[in-house]
């Protein structure tokens, strides 16, 4: 079982995004992908994973930051602008 990590970007979101995860199965992919990623990147920082190249890492970093400005986008719209 992963243990929760200290520090989540939008832990103090988590009712919003519940809710747009009920509302939206494709910010429900996204979200669920942005984490993914996180504990992938924290998992070969921290040393749980084997070594990998400065350009896997960095492409890991550019998709989560993209995937992030996009939860971003979804979270500062308006109740009724979520629904696709």
């Amino acid at each position: 079982m992963k243990t929760p990590r200290s520090y989540r970007k939008f832990q103090f979101q988590q009712d919003k995004i519940k809710n747009l995860e009920e509302k939206s199965p494709r910010f429900k992919r996204i979200y669920t992908e942005f984490e993914n990623l996180s504990d992938e990147i924290w998992d070969i920082e921290t040393g749980d994973k084997d070594s990998v190249t400065d350009d896997f890492m960095l492409a890991l970093q550019l998709q989560t930051n993209i995937l992030e400005d996009e939860i971003d986008n979804w979270l500062s719209l308006k109740d009724e602008e979520n629904v696709e």
